[in-house]
Protein backbone atom coordinates (compact mmCIF):
# COMPACT_ATOMS: atom_id res chain seq x y z
CA UNK A 1 0.00 0.00 0.00
CA UNK A 2 1.22 3.30 -0.86
CA UNK A 3 0.37 6.89 -1.47
CA UNK A 4 -1.00 6.77 -5.00
CA UNK A 5 -3.67 4.02 -3.41
CA UNK A 6 -4.40 5.88 -0.22
CA UNK A 7 -4.86 8.77 -2.60
CA UNK A 8 -7.34 6.88 -5.45
CA UNK A 9 -9.15 5.93 -1.51
CA UNK A 10 -9.77 9.16 -0.51
CA UNK A 11 -10.19 10.68 -4.11
CA UNK A 12 -13.59 8.53 -4.24
CA UNK A 13 -14.77 9.40 -0.44
CA UNK A 14 -14.21 13.19 -1.28
CA UNK A 15 -15.82 13.35 -4.38
CA UNK A 16 -19.24 11.23 -3.53
CA UNK A 17 -19.37 13.73 -0.39
CA UNK A 18 -19.06 16.63 -2.72
CA UNK A 19 -21.34 15.71 -5.40
CA UNK A 20 -23.66 15.14 -2.79
CA UNK A 21 -27.45 17.43 -2.32
CA UNK A 22 -27.53 19.80 -1.41
CA UNK A 23 -24.34 20.68 -3.17
CA UNK A 24 -24.52 22.16 -6.60
CA UNK A 25 -21.09 19.75 -8.12
CA UNK A 26 -23.82 16.82 -8.53
CA UNK A 27 -21.86 16.44 -11.78
CA UNK A 28 -18.92 14.82 -9.60
CA UNK A 29 -20.63 11.92 -9.36
CA UNK A 30 -19.71 10.51 -12.80
CA UNK A 31 -16.09 10.56 -12.06
CA UNK A 32 -16.17 9.69 -8.37
CA UNK A 33 -15.66 5.68 -8.85
CA UNK A 34 -13.14 5.99 -11.36
CA UNK A 35 -10.28 6.26 -8.24
CA UNK A 36 -11.97 2.79 -6.65
CA UNK A 37 -11.98 1.43 -9.90
CA UNK A 38 -8.19 1.75 -10.32
CA UNK A 39 -7.61 0.95 -6.69
CA UNK A 40 -9.44 -2.59 -8.11
CA UNK A 41 -7.12 -3.10 -10.67
CA UNK A 42 -4.01 -2.24 -9.27
CA UNK A 43 -3.99 -4.12 -5.47
CA UNK A 44 -3.24 -7.51 -5.36
CA UNK A 45 -4.30 -8.37 -2.17
CA UNK A 46 -8.03 -8.38 -1.27
CA UNK A 47 -7.69 -7.08 2.40
CA UNK A 48 -5.49 -4.20 1.03
CA UNK A 49 -8.42 -3.69 -1.20
CA UNK A 50 -11.44 -3.86 1.44
CA UNK A 51 -9.88 -1.52 3.73
CA UNK A 52 -9.36 1.27 1.03
CA UNK A 53 -12.78 0.69 0.05
CA UNK A 54 -14.28 0.88 3.34
CA UNK A 55 -11.75 4.14 3.40
CA UNK A 56 -13.52 5.54 0.52
CA UNK A 57 -17.37 4.60 1.64
CA UNK A 58 -17.07 5.76 5.47
CA UNK A 59 -15.60 9.03 4.21
CA UNK A 60 -18.94 9.25 1.96
CA UNK A 61 -21.02 7.92 4.43
CA UNK A 62 -19.69 10.25 7.27
CA UNK A 63 -19.31 13.36 4.49
CA UNK A 64 -22.83 13.48 4.30
CA UNK A 65 -24.83 12.04 7.34
CA UNK A 66 -22.81 13.50 10.10
CA UNK A 67 -25.61 15.82 11.18
CA UNK A 68 -27.46 12.31 12.21
CA UNK A 69 -25.10 13.07 15.66
CA UNK A 70 -27.53 15.68 16.45
CA UNK A 71 -30.30 13.11 17.07
CA UNK A 72 -28.40 10.15 18.14
CA UNK A 73 -24.90 9.79 19.00
CA UNK A 74 -25.05 5.90 18.52
CA UNK A 75 -27.75 5.72 15.62
CA UNK A 76 -24.97 8.09 13.99
CA UNK A 77 -21.76 5.52 14.49
CA UNK A 78 -23.83 2.50 13.84
CA UNK A 79 -24.94 3.87 10.54
CA UNK A 80 -21.87 5.28 9.12
CA UNK A 81 -20.10 1.86 10.21
CA UNK A 82 -22.39 -0.17 9.43
CA UNK A 83 -23.44 1.01 6.28
CA UNK A 84 -19.99 1.89 5.15
CA UNK A 85 -19.07 -1.97 5.74
CA UNK A 86 -22.36 -2.93 3.29
CA UNK A 87 -21.66 -1.03 0.63
CA UNK A 88 -18.40 -2.72 0.75
CA UNK A 89 -19.80 -6.11 -0.46
CA UNK A 90 -20.42 -4.87 -4.16
CA UNK A 91 -17.32 -4.45 -4.68
CA UNK A 92 -15.13 -6.88 -3.14
CA UNK A 93 -17.38 -9.54 -5.30
CA UNK A 94 -16.36 -6.88 -8.70
CA UNK A 95 -12.56 -6.95 -7.19
CA UNK A 96 -12.81 -10.58 -7.38
CA UNK A 97 -14.50 -11.34 -10.92
CA UNK A 98 -12.34 -8.48 -12.60
CA UNK A 99 -9.29 -10.33 -11.75
CA UNK A 100 -10.66 -13.24 -13.93
CA UNK A 101 -13.34 -12.19 -16.44
CA UNK A 102 -13.50 -9.31 -18.97
CA UNK A 103 -14.10 -6.40 -18.10
CA UNK A 104 -17.48 -5.79 -19.28
CA UNK A 105 -18.59 -8.86 -17.43
CA UNK A 106 -16.91 -7.55 -14.59
CA UNK A 107 -18.56 -4.06 -14.91
CA UNK A 108 -21.84 -5.25 -15.45
CA UNK A 109 -21.79 -7.28 -11.83
CA UNK A 110 -20.58 -4.77 -10.40
CA UNK A 111 -23.88 -2.69 -11.67
CA UNK A 112 -26.08 -5.89 -11.05
CA UNK A 113 -24.57 -6.43 -7.51
CA UNK A 114 -24.45 -2.92 -6.12
CA UNK A 115 -28.25 -2.38 -7.55
CA UNK A 116 -29.19 -5.47 -5.57
CA UNK A 117 -27.08 -4.01 -2.28
CA UNK A 118 -29.13 -0.87 -3.09
CA UNK A 119 -32.82 -2.57 -3.45
CA UNK A 120 -32.07 -4.97 -0.40
CA UNK A 121 -31.67 -1.62 1.65
CA UNK A 122 -34.86 -0.15 0.79
CA UNK A 123 -36.56 -3.21 2.30
CA UNK A 124 -37.92 -2.99 5.63
CA UNK A 125 -35.45 -5.13 7.19
CA UNK A 126 -34.37 -3.82 10.51
CA UNK A 127 -31.84 -1.68 9.52
CA UNK A 128 -32.81 -0.39 6.15
CA UNK A 129 -30.82 3.03 5.73
CA UNK A 130 -31.39 4.08 2.07
CA UNK A 131 -30.47 7.64 2.45
CA UNK A 132 -27.01 7.12 0.03
CA UNK A 133 -28.89 5.37 -2.93
CA UNK A 134 -26.70 6.48 -5.69
CA UNK A 135 -29.82 7.82 -7.53
CA UNK A 136 -30.65 10.20 -5.18
CA UNK A 137 -28.16 12.11 -6.26
CA UNK A 138 -29.85 14.12 -8.46
CA UNK A 139 -32.67 15.50 -6.19
CA UNK A 140 -30.81 18.78 -6.40
CA UNK A 141 -30.84 18.57 -10.41
CA UNK A 142 -34.41 17.56 -10.77
CA UNK A 143 -34.25 18.36 -14.36
CA UNK A 144 -31.84 16.22 -15.06
CA UNK A 145 -33.94 13.15 -14.03
CA UNK A 146 -37.52 14.02 -15.58
CA UNK A 147 -37.52 10.19 -16.52
CA UNK A 148 -37.34 8.96 -13.10
CA UNK A 149 -41.28 8.88 -13.65
CA UNK A 150 -40.50 6.04 -15.31
CA UNK A 151 -37.56 3.89 -13.86
CA UNK A 152 -37.96 5.90 -10.10
CA UNK A 153 -33.90 6.27 -8.24
CA UNK A 154 -32.98 3.25 -9.66
CA UNK A 155 -32.41 4.37 -13.05
CA UNK A 156 -30.11 7.19 -11.40
CA UNK A 157 -27.88 4.70 -9.54
CA UNK A 158 -27.95 2.66 -13.30
CA UNK A 159 -26.68 6.16 -14.75
CA UNK A 160 -24.13 6.96 -12.88
CA UNK A 161 -22.39 3.37 -12.57
CA UNK A 162 -22.36 3.20 -16.55
CA UNK A 163 -20.67 6.53 -17.20
CA UNK A 164 -18.44 5.88 -14.21
CA UNK A 165 -17.66 2.38 -15.49
CA UNK A 166 -17.00 3.76 -19.17
CA UNK A 167 -15.28 6.79 -18.34
CA UNK A 168 -12.84 4.43 -16.93
CA UNK A 169 -12.67 2.22 -20.29
CA UNK A 170 -11.56 5.60 -21.81
CA UNK A 171 -9.15 6.46 -19.49
CA UNK A 172 -7.32 3.50 -19.20
CA UNK A 173 -7.50 3.31 -23.37
CA UNK A 174 -5.74 6.96 -23.18
CA UNK A 175 -3.17 5.97 -20.73
CA UNK A 176 -2.23 2.88 -22.91
CA UNK A 177 -2.84 5.31 -26.28
CA UNK A 178 -5.50 2.14 -27.32
CA UNK A 179 -7.11 2.38 -30.85
CA UNK A 180 -10.32 1.96 -28.95
CA UNK A 181 -10.14 5.49 -27.00
CA UNK A 182 -12.76 7.50 -29.41
CA UNK A 183 -14.91 4.64 -28.93
CA UNK A 184 -15.10 4.72 -25.70
CA UNK A 185 -15.09 8.19 -25.54
CA UNK A 186 -18.17 8.32 -27.85
CA UNK A 187 -19.68 6.18 -26.16
CA UNK A 188 -19.04 7.79 -22.35
CA UNK A 189 -20.58 10.70 -24.22
CA UNK A 190 -23.71 9.28 -25.64
CA UNK A 191 -24.44 7.37 -22.24
CA UNK A 192 -23.91 10.49 -19.99
CA UNK A 193 -25.46 13.08 -22.68
CA UNK A 194 -29.08 10.67 -23.66
CA UNK A 195 -30.54 11.28 -20.32
CA UNK A 196 -30.11 14.69 -20.31
CA UNK A 197 -32.20 14.78 -23.60
CA UNK A 198 -34.60 12.48 -22.43
CA UNK A 199 -35.05 14.60 -19.29
CA UNK A 200 -35.60 17.54 -21.44
CA UNK A 201 -37.99 15.89 -23.99
CA UNK A 202 -39.91 15.12 -20.89
CA UNK A 203 -39.91 18.46 -18.79
CA UNK A 204 -40.93 20.11 -22.54
CA UNK A 205 -44.23 17.64 -22.28
CA UNK A 206 -47.27 19.79 -21.94
CA UNK A 207 -49.54 18.38 -19.49
CA UNK A 208 -53.46 18.78 -19.10
CA UNK A 209 -54.36 20.82 -16.54
CA UNK A 210 -57.21 19.14 -13.61
CA UNK A 211 -60.32 20.69 -13.76
CA UNK A 212 -60.40 19.84 -9.90
CA UNK A 213 -58.28 21.98 -7.76
CA UNK A 214 -58.50 22.11 -3.66
CA UNK A 215 -57.09 25.23 -1.49
CA UNK A 216 -54.51 23.74 0.97
CA UNK A 217 -52.77 25.17 3.74
CA UNK A 218 -49.47 23.94 5.35
CA UNK A 219 -48.56 25.62 8.90
CA UNK A 220 -44.91 25.73 10.13
CA UNK A 221 -44.72 26.43 13.90
CA UNK A 222 -40.86 26.43 14.16
CA UNK A 223 -40.78 24.63 17.65
CA UNK A 224 -37.63 23.63 18.90
CA UNK A 225 -37.85 20.27 18.92
CA UNK A 226 -35.96 19.98 22.20
CA UNK A 227 -38.12 22.16 23.71
CA UNK A 228 -41.67 20.76 22.26
CA UNK A 229 -40.70 17.82 24.96
CA UNK A 230 -40.69 19.62 27.86
CA UNK A 231 -43.66 18.81 30.20
CA UNK A 232 -46.20 21.78 30.74
CA UNK A 233 -45.56 23.55 26.82
CA UNK A 234 -48.25 20.96 24.83
CA UNK A 235 -51.56 23.47 25.50
CA UNK A 236 -48.98 26.72 24.17
CA UNK A 237 -47.69 25.02 21.19
CA UNK A 238 -51.58 23.64 20.04
CA UNK A 239 -52.00 28.05 20.68
CA UNK A 240 -49.63 28.76 18.66
CA UNK A 241 -50.45 26.12 15.90
CA UNK A 242 -54.30 27.23 15.73
CA UNK A 243 -53.53 31.02 15.61
CA UNK A 244 -51.43 30.33 12.41
CA UNK A 245 -54.16 28.15 10.87
CA UNK A 246 -56.65 30.71 11.76
CA UNK A 247 -55.12 33.40 9.51
CA UNK A 248 -55.09 30.97 6.74
CA UNK A 249 -58.63 28.84 6.64
CA UNK A 250 -60.50 32.46 6.21
CA UNK A 251 -61.45 31.32 2.42
CA UNK A 252 -62.06 27.96 1.26
CA UNK A 253 -59.03 25.92 2.69
CA UNK A 254 -60.32 22.35 2.07
CA UNK A 255 -56.89 20.30 4.18
CA UNK A 256 -54.68 21.77 6.55
CA UNK A 257 -51.47 20.11 7.46
CA UNK A 258 -49.51 20.66 10.89
CA UNK A 259 -46.20 18.49 10.95
CA UNK A 260 -45.16 15.15 12.82
CA UNK A 261 -45.89 15.04 16.44
CA UNK A 262 -47.98 18.33 16.17
CA UNK A 263 -49.92 17.09 19.27
CA UNK A 264 -47.84 15.90 21.88
CA UNK A 265 -48.24 14.70 25.39
CA UNK A 266 -45.53 13.75 27.14
CA UNK A 267 -47.56 9.96 27.49
CA UNK A 268 -48.93 10.26 24.57
CA UNK A 269 -53.24 10.35 23.49
CA UNK A 270 -55.23 7.31 23.56
CA UNK A 271 -56.82 7.26 20.39
CA UNK A 272 -59.42 5.39 21.34
CA UNK A 273 -60.64 8.50 23.45
CA UNK A 274 -58.87 11.96 21.64
CA UNK A 275 -62.58 13.74 21.58
CA UNK A 276 -62.08 13.28 25.06
CA UNK A 277 -58.61 14.52 25.51
CA UNK A 278 -58.67 18.34 27.38
CA UNK A 279 -55.46 19.53 25.31
CA UNK A 280 -57.32 18.75 22.11
CA UNK A 281 -60.49 20.51 23.26
CA UNK A 282 -59.50 23.58 21.13
CA UNK A 283 -58.43 21.97 17.97
CA UNK A 284 -62.23 20.09 17.90
CA UNK A 285 -63.55 23.44 18.50
CA UNK A 286 -61.52 24.94 15.81
CA UNK A 287 -63.06 22.09 13.17
CA UNK A 288 -66.68 22.93 14.50
CA UNK A 289 -66.26 26.61 13.90
CA UNK A 290 -64.55 25.75 10.51
CA UNK A 291 -67.20 22.83 8.96
CA UNK A 292 -65.58 22.95 6.07
CA UNK A 293 -61.90 22.70 6.83
CA UNK A 294 -59.95 18.58 7.74
CA UNK A 295 -56.54 18.75 9.21
CA UNK A 296 -54.51 16.04 9.08
CA UNK A 297 -51.62 16.63 11.96
CA UNK A 298 -48.60 14.37 13.55
CA UNK A 299 -49.59 13.26 17.14
CA UNK A 300 -47.58 10.90 19.62
CA UNK A 301 -50.20 8.18 19.92
CA UNK A 302 -50.76 4.61 22.03
CA UNK A 303 -53.23 2.15 22.36
CA UNK A 304 -54.08 -0.53 24.79
CA UNK A 305 -54.17 -3.97 24.26
CA UNK A 306 -55.53 -6.86 25.65
CA UNK A 307 -53.20 -8.70 24.83
CA UNK A 308 -49.22 -8.68 24.17
CA UNK A 309 -47.89 -7.95 20.86
CA UNK A 310 -45.41 -8.31 18.62
CA UNK A 311 -44.63 -4.37 19.33
CA UNK A 312 -46.50 -3.69 22.70
CA UNK A 313 -45.05 -3.04 26.06
CA UNK A 314 -46.44 -3.58 29.48
CA UNK A 315 -47.24 -1.04 31.60
CA UNK A 316 -44.98 -0.96 34.70
CA UNK A 317 -47.16 -2.15 38.12
CA UNK A 318 -50.02 -3.65 35.16
CA UNK A 319 -50.74 -6.45 33.46
CA UNK A 320 -52.16 -4.60 30.38
CA UNK A 321 -50.12 -3.57 27.22
CA UNK A 322 -50.12 -0.89 25.23
CA UNK A 323 -48.63 0.23 21.62
CA UNK A 324 -46.96 3.32 21.16
CA UNK A 325 -47.22 5.18 17.72
CA UNK A 326 -45.51 7.79 15.81
CA UNK A 327 -48.51 8.59 13.89
CA UNK A 328 -50.87 10.84 11.90
CA UNK A 329 -54.55 11.79 12.40
CA UNK A 330 -57.19 13.21 10.09
CA UNK A 331 -59.66 15.10 11.79
CA UNK A 332 -62.71 17.28 10.82
CA UNK A 333 -66.20 18.55 12.26
CA UNK A 334 -67.37 15.18 12.47
CA UNK A 335 -64.32 14.28 14.41
CA UNK A 336 -61.40 11.13 14.10
CA UNK A 337 -61.66 10.72 10.60
CA UNK A 338 -58.48 8.17 9.73
CA UNK A 339 -55.53 7.20 11.72
CA UNK A 340 -52.28 6.06 10.46
CA UNK A 341 -49.15 5.10 12.46
CA UNK A 342 -45.57 5.65 10.81
CA UNK A 343 -44.40 1.78 9.06
CA UNK A 344 -40.90 2.78 8.51
CA UNK A 345 -39.48 3.50 11.06
CA UNK A 346 -35.81 5.11 11.98
CA UNK A 347 -33.19 2.30 13.28
CA UNK A 348 -31.90 3.10 15.95
CA UNK A 349 -33.95 5.89 17.16
CA UNK A 350 -37.60 4.30 16.27
CA UNK A 351 -36.75 0.74 16.52
CA UNK A 352 -34.07 -2.04 16.84
CA UNK A 353 -34.33 -5.58 14.59
CA UNK A 354 -34.60 -7.91 16.48
CA UNK A 355 -31.12 -9.21 17.06
CA UNK A 356 -30.19 -5.49 17.99
CA UNK A 357 -33.03 -5.57 21.10
CA UNK A 358 -30.81 -6.48 23.62
CA UNK A 359 -29.12 -2.88 23.35
CA UNK A 360 -33.03 -0.86 23.94
CA UNK A 361 -31.63 0.52 27.15
CA UNK A 362 -28.61 1.62 26.03
CA UNK A 363 -29.93 3.10 23.20
CA UNK A 364 -32.17 4.86 25.01
CA UNK A 365 -29.73 6.40 27.21
CA UNK A 366 -28.85 8.22 24.10
CA UNK A 367 -32.50 9.51 22.94
CA UNK A 368 -33.79 6.32 21.36
CA UNK A 369 -36.62 4.45 22.20
CA UNK A 370 -36.71 1.70 24.07
CA UNK A 371 -38.28 -1.75 22.14
CA UNK A 372 -39.48 1.05 19.69
CA UNK A 373 -42.60 1.93 17.80
CA UNK A 374 -45.11 0.00 16.61
CA UNK A 375 -45.99 0.15 13.03
CA UNK A 376 -48.83 0.04 10.16
CA UNK A 377 -47.86 -2.76 7.56
CA UNK A 378 -50.24 -1.93 4.90
CA UNK A 379 -50.89 1.13 2.78
CA UNK A 380 -54.16 3.22 3.40
CA UNK A 381 -55.77 6.01 1.75
CA UNK A 382 -56.53 8.92 3.91
CA UNK A 383 -59.66 10.31 1.79
CA UNK A 384 -60.53 13.99 2.67
CA UNK A 385 -63.72 15.82 1.32
CA UNK A 386 -63.83 16.75 -1.88
CA UNK A 387 -61.97 14.52 -3.74
CA UNK A 388 -58.25 14.75 -2.23
CA UNK A 389 -57.14 11.45 -1.14
CA UNK A 390 -53.48 11.40 0.62
CA UNK A 391 -50.70 9.27 0.26
CA UNK A 392 -49.17 9.91 4.15
CA UNK A 393 -45.28 9.91 4.87
CA UNK A 394 -44.25 10.37 8.61
CA UNK A 395 -40.49 11.35 8.08
CA UNK A 396 -38.23 8.92 7.12
CA UNK A 397 -40.61 7.66 5.16
CA UNK A 398 -40.61 10.08 2.06
CA UNK A 399 -37.25 8.47 1.08
CA UNK A 400 -38.66 5.40 -0.19
CA UNK A 401 -40.25 6.06 -3.47
CA UNK A 402 -41.41 2.39 -3.99
CA UNK A 403 -43.36 2.61 -0.54
CA UNK A 404 -44.84 6.10 -1.73
CA UNK A 405 -45.97 4.84 -5.30
CA UNK A 406 -48.05 2.38 -3.77
CA UNK A 407 -50.55 5.09 -2.51
CA UNK A 408 -50.53 6.74 -5.58
CA UNK A 409 -51.26 3.31 -7.47
CA UNK A 410 -54.52 2.70 -5.07
CA UNK A 411 -56.10 5.80 -5.78
CA UNK A 412 -54.28 8.67 -3.57
CA UNK A 413 -53.89 11.89 -5.60
CA UNK A 414 -51.46 14.29 -3.17
CA UNK A 415 -48.63 12.96 -1.18
CA UNK A 416 -48.95 14.68 2.13
CA UNK A 417 -45.49 14.92 4.36
CA UNK A 418 -45.12 15.73 7.48
CA UNK A 419 -42.07 15.60 9.13
CA UNK A 420 -39.77 17.00 12.19
CA UNK A 421 -36.22 17.79 10.81
CA UNK A 422 -34.98 19.98 13.92
CA UNK A 423 -33.96 17.25 15.36
CA UNK A 424 -30.40 17.30 12.74
CA UNK A 425 -30.50 21.36 13.94
CA UNK A 426 -29.55 23.73 10.56
CA UNK A 427 -27.32 21.03 8.70
CA UNK A 428 -27.23 20.06 5.38
CA UNK A 429 -30.10 16.62 6.90
CA UNK A 430 -33.14 18.95 6.49
CA UNK A 431 -31.94 20.24 3.18
CA UNK A 432 -31.71 16.91 1.77
CA UNK A 433 -34.98 15.70 2.82
CA UNK A 434 -36.76 18.35 1.39
CA UNK A 435 -34.98 17.23 -2.09
CA UNK A 436 -35.76 13.77 -1.58
CA UNK A 437 -39.75 14.81 -1.59
CA UNK A 438 -38.96 15.93 -5.27
CA UNK A 439 -37.67 12.85 -6.50
CA UNK A 440 -41.44 11.21 -5.18
CA UNK A 441 -42.94 14.17 -6.86
CA UNK A 442 -41.51 13.12 -10.29
CA UNK A 443 -41.66 9.81 -10.00
CA UNK A 444 -45.42 9.37 -9.46
CA UNK A 445 -46.32 12.86 -11.07
CA UNK A 446 -48.02 14.15 -7.84
CA UNK A 447 -47.90 17.21 -5.94
CA UNK A 448 -45.89 17.15 -2.78
CA UNK A 449 -47.25 19.05 0.21
CA UNK A 450 -44.28 18.88 2.94
CA UNK A 451 -44.96 20.09 6.92
CA UNK A 452 -41.94 20.47 8.56
CA UNK A 453 -41.64 21.80 12.25
CA UNK A 454 -38.93 23.86 11.69
CA UNK A 455 -38.69 23.65 8.47
CA UNK A 456 -38.59 23.67 5.00
CA UNK A 457 -42.21 23.13 4.53
CA UNK A 458 -43.34 23.22 0.78
CA UNK A 459 -45.13 22.64 -1.81
CA UNK A 460 -43.70 20.41 -4.94
CA UNK A 461 -45.30 20.20 -8.13
CA UNK A 462 -45.43 17.08 -10.05
CA UNK A 463 -41.87 17.92 -11.93
CA UNK A 464 -40.06 18.32 -8.68
CA UNK A 465 -39.93 22.10 -8.75
CA UNK A 466 -40.72 23.86 -5.17
CA UNK A 467 -43.99 25.91 -5.69
CA UNK A 468 -43.49 27.73 -2.42
CA UNK A 469 -41.84 27.50 0.28
CA UNK A 470 -40.75 28.47 4.02
CA UNK A 471 -37.31 28.32 4.97
CA UNK A 472 -35.41 26.92 8.13
CA UNK A 473 -36.04 28.28 11.23
CA UNK A 474 -39.36 30.72 10.13
CA UNK A 475 -42.93 30.70 11.15
CA UNK A 476 -45.75 30.74 8.83
CA UNK A 477 -48.27 29.19 6.78
CA UNK A 478 -48.43 28.34 2.78
CA UNK A 479 -51.27 27.99 0.43
CA UNK A 480 -51.66 26.37 -2.75
CA UNK A 481 -54.46 25.32 -4.98
CA UNK A 482 -53.81 21.49 -5.71
CA UNK A 483 -54.62 20.30 -9.18
CA UNK A 484 -56.30 16.87 -8.23
CA UNK A 485 -54.96 14.25 -10.80
CA UNK A 486 -56.99 11.05 -11.77
CA UNK A 487 -56.08 7.80 -13.12
CA UNK A 488 -52.83 9.74 -14.59
CA UNK A 489 -50.69 6.75 -13.24
CA UNK A 490 -46.64 7.10 -14.76
CA UNK A 491 -44.68 4.02 -15.74
CA UNK A 492 -43.00 3.93 -12.14
CA UNK A 493 -46.45 4.28 -10.19
CA UNK A 494 -47.71 1.27 -12.52
CA UNK A 495 -44.26 -1.24 -12.53
CA UNK A 496 -42.18 -0.13 -9.31
CA UNK A 497 -38.71 -0.72 -8.95
CA UNK A 498 -38.20 -3.32 -12.34
CA UNK A 499 -34.52 -2.03 -12.56
CA UNK A 500 -33.73 -2.99 -9.52
CA UNK A 501 -35.80 -5.97 -9.44
CA UNK A 502 -34.00 -7.22 -12.91
CA UNK A 503 -30.66 -6.70 -12.02
CA UNK A 504 -31.64 -8.86 -8.86
CA UNK A 505 -32.15 -11.99 -10.69
CA UNK A 506 -29.09 -10.94 -12.88
CA UNK A 507 -27.22 -11.33 -9.63
CA UNK A 508 -29.28 -14.49 -8.72
CA UNK A 509 -28.65 -15.76 -12.06
CA UNK A 510 -24.68 -15.09 -11.37
CA UNK A 511 -24.66 -16.85 -8.08
CA UNK A 512 -26.65 -20.04 -8.95
CA UNK A 513 -24.03 -20.63 -12.01
CA UNK A 514 -21.30 -19.62 -9.72
CA UNK A 515 -22.53 -22.28 -7.09
CA UNK A 516 -23.41 -25.16 -10.26
CA UNK A 517 -20.12 -25.23 -11.40
CA UNK A 518 -18.57 -25.90 -7.90
CA UNK A 519 -20.99 -28.51 -7.61
CA UNK A 520 -20.40 -30.02 -10.32
CA UNK A 521 -16.27 -29.60 -9.24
Amino acid sequence: MNYRSIFLSLATGVLLWLAWPDSSLTFLIFFAWIPLLFLAQEIHSLKKFFLLCYVSLFIWNIGTTWWIWNASAPGAVAAWLINSLLMCFPWLVYYRIQQKKSFWFSGLSLIAFWLCFEYIHLQDWGLSWPWLTLGNVFANQIEWVQWYSFTGVAGGSLWVLAVNLLLFSYIKSAIHKDGKRRLFLFISAVVLLVPLLISLAFSLKQKGIAQNQQEVVIVQPNIDPYNKIVAGTEQKQITGLLELTTQATHSNAALVLWPETALYSRFGYNEAALENEMNLTPVFQFLTSNPGVTLFTGIESYTLQQHPTPYSRLIPGTTTHFEAYNAAVLLDNQGVQATYHKSRLVPGVETLPWFLRFLDTWFEKFGGVTAGYAKQNERVILEVRNGLKLAPAICYESIYGNFMRQYIKKGANLITIITNDGWWKNTPGHRQHLHYARLRAVETGSWVARSANTGISAFIDPQGRLSSIIDYNQRGILKANIAVQQNNLTFYVRHGDWIFQFFCLATLLMLAKRFWKRFQV
